[in-house]
């Protein structure tokens, strides 16, 4: 056997193969080059339209998203034209097949850290809150400190850093104070039926009139809630400024109610009482 020549035809048969494969390619490549092109000029004209239509709009970072989506859309859609020119959407299929069985064997077992992703995504494009806000998600109250892709960090009332699965801030409601503006306080105060309660409600309703926290603009009542075995229990609603704490606000306005009962002579429940 000659190996000489057994080597020069595996290399003469790779050569024409390449020299019939080589125009294709090169037209493979200025189709994907020109989709490339033109959605980066699409992306752009796009977006400074936007500004320049709605300068004062704040969503314009949401449409900056939305347009490198498309932006992705237009650069796959390149990909497959071009491999369907070069002759290798077959092969490329194939081997989407192959990672697609692979797919959604990691899928099944990554189904929860898949959903963070995709959710933490889902908060940068939607923009329901912004680090800064107070929030409550799934019955944790605090600011958020950061969101990232997989878990959103909430510094709780209490001091502590909570660390929040996304999936978790779209399974259930929550809610945004910072987007509403200002808080409201409900404080409930347990009277027995035997003090003046009507006076209880003036000087109650009074001492938080005097709160250096209370937003005036939004009025503070005092209602009676409930009545059980001869205990009254009033409550007091108010709202107090944005950006103030709302568990050091409760604690101070629930000492001043207090300390102004003790001086009025009028007595909230005490333990025996309840007994």
């Amino acid at each position: 056997m000659n190996y000489f020549s057994v080597v020069s035809s595996v290399l003469e048969r790779w050569y024409l193969t390449f020299a019939q494969f080589t125009p294709k390619l090169i037209v493979g490549i200025l189709v994907f080059s020109f989709f490339l092109l033109a959605s980066s000029f699409l992306s752009r004209s796009t977006v400074k339209l936007f500004r320049r239509l709605f300068p004062e709009s704040h969503k314009a970072e949401t449409v900056t998203n939305l347009v490198g989506f498309f932006r992705f859309l237009i650069i796959l859609f390149g990909t497959f034209v071009s491999l369907e020119i070069m002759g290798l959407s077959g092969f490329f299929m194939k081997l989407l097949g192959s990672l697609g069985v692979a797919g959604i064997i990691a899928g099944v077992a990554l189904k929860d850290l898949v959903s963070s992703m995709f959710s933490g995504v889902l908060v940068g494009i939607d923009k329901s809150f912004k680090p800064g806000d107070v929030v409550q998600i799934s019955n944790v109250t605090g600011t958020v400190e950061e969101i990232g892709f997989l878990t959103t960090k909430i510094i709780a009332d209490d001091g502590k850093k909570v660390y929040l699965p996304n999936q978790l801030i779209f399974s259930s409601p929550f809610i945004n104070f910072s987007a509403s503006g200002n808080r409201k306080i409900f404080i409930d105060i347990e009277i027995p039926n035997t003090q003046d309660l009507e006076k209880a409600k003036v000087v109650i309703l009074d001492e938080v009139r005097k709160l250096d926290a209370v937003d005036r603009l939004n009025l503070a009542q005092v209602i009676l809630l409930k009545q059980s075995f001869g205990i009254f229990t009033i409550e007091a609603q108010f709202w107090i400024k944005q950006g103030l704490n709302i568990a050091v606000m409760r604690s101070e306005a629930l000492l001043r109610i207090k300390q102004r009962l003790d001086q009025e002579e009028i007595q909230m429940v005490n333990p025996n009482q309840n007994r």
